[in-house]
């Protein structure tokens, strides 16, 4: 490490220790792990409130991002050595969300720079939350054929008509990036445009959507004469799906680092949970498959973990997620739904039960993330729909 890297590095933990409350030390990926923002989020608490506006004012809610948007400025090694620290403390990231995640990149990539200066710097600050519009009730895994219209009126305004379905966080959210097709005289990717709607507008309308595992961030939203100024479209008319597969590549590789987040200390809840239900307080587990299995998870994890390194030092270099960012999202799902199944498994019968007779709050909680887990491959792209983009886009397979 250079000096000025060991001069940086240095900074930033004598600002941490200065401006990180002391309450969020060790909630990473625990009890707390970063405030959402937006107009409809509850005012969280002091400490949280804290660490987030000392943030803002420093550009760290988006280290990477222009200082002229609010954010950080930092160059690739910069940027490496701030989550480094984060992470050793256990200190949870101080704004989370789709604008930080999806949206902003792309915006960066493709937008106008009147549009970079109306939606970013809120996105910077917490003031906005986005929500993603791609999935339809016909339009899932072939996304190319949704059917939502945009319908250019006389002036300066689309009438937009449609609906869109398994839209996370809907509910919370302050604004949509939406796919609606604009023209249907041409090949169903060709009519496409990518376009950014105010949820409080009128005729948006939004339904939760209930799932097996009790709880459920997934939203129906249905526009009906919406009308939404032009210069909220993101490049060109009918040139949306350019920037759907860009935003896609940046949601995918966000998908797989999240869930590799969650897949990070599962070795050690692996290995309680068997002496647990194995009345195995100490020593080797009893059963020799199931120690091989906890190790190949275990082993599995670690790899995905190195990869996401490689990914993240490539963002932080300015480098846009390619095809590959398939492979994090196959590999993260993937591995965290057989997780969770090693985990029922495990647990049995006791994994068996919904109401609180007879079964323990962490069995309990168990049997709601297996569960949730088969959405897993579904979600933010099919398994199948990744190899496909594997196939073709990463190795050059022939059609």
């Amino acid at each position: 490490m250079s000096r000025a890297l060991k001069d940086f590095e240095q900074e930033v933990r004598e600002w941490i220790s200065v401006h990180a409350p002391a309450s969020l030390y060790g909630t990473r990926k625990g009890r707390f792990d970063g405030f959402w923002g937006g107009r409809k989020a509850q005012e969280p608490s002091r400490d949280v409130r804290r660490w987030l506006e000392a943030c803002i004012e420093r550009g760290w809610t988006a280290p990477t991002w222009p200082t002229e948007y609010g954010g950080g400025g930092l160059a690739r090694e910069e940027a490496e050595i701030l989550e480094a620290e984060l992470v050793r403390l256990k200190l949870p990231p101080p704004l989370v969300g789709f604008g930080l995640t999806m949206l902003g990149p792309t915006l960066l990539d493709f937008g106008t720079e009147a549009q970079k200066q109306t939606h970013i710097p809120p996105i910077v600050q917490g003031k906005t939350r986005w929500c993603q519009g791609y999935s339809e009730p016909g339009a899932g895994s072939d996304l190319a054929s949704l059917q939502m219209k945009a319908t250019l009126e006389e002036g300066d305004r689309y009438l937009v008509n449609g609906q869109k379905v398994w839209t996370s966080h809907a509910d919370k959210s302050d604004w949509i990036f939406c796919l609606v097709r604009t023209d249907t005289t041409v090949k169903k990717q060709a009519g496409i445009t990518f376009l950014l709607v105010d949820m409080a507008s009128e005729g948006v309308s939004v339904r939760r959507i209930p799932l097996i595992s009790g709880q459920s961030p997934f939203c129906e939203v249905f526009f009906e004469d919406v009308r939404v100024p032009t210069d909220h479209v993101v490049d060109e008319v009918n040139k949306g799906w350019t920037v759907a597969k860009a935003l896609m590549r940046y949601e995918r590789t966000m998908i797989g680092a999240a869930m590799g987040g969650t897949l990070s200390d599962m070795e050690q809840k692996l290995v309680g949970l068997a002496r647990r239900h194995l009345e195995a307080s100490e020593g080797s587990l009893p059963d020799a498959h199931l120690r091989s299995e906890i190790a190949r998870n275990a082993m599995e994890a670690r790899c995905f973990d190195l990869t996401l390194q490689r990914i993240a030092q490539n963002l932080a270099e300015g480098q846009p997620p390619g095809p590959e960012s398939s492979i994090l999202k196959l590999c993260a799902s993937e591995l965290k739904q057989r997780r969770w199944s090693l985990a029922a498994e495990i647990a049995g019968t006791n994994c068996l039960g919904w109401d609180a007779g007879g079964f323990s709050t962490e069995d309990l909680g168990l049997t709601r993330e297996w569960l949730r887990s088969r959405a897993n491959t579904i979600e933010g792209g099919s398994s199948e729909i990744q190899l496909n983009v594997i196939a073709k886009r990463v190795l050059g397979l022939p059609k």
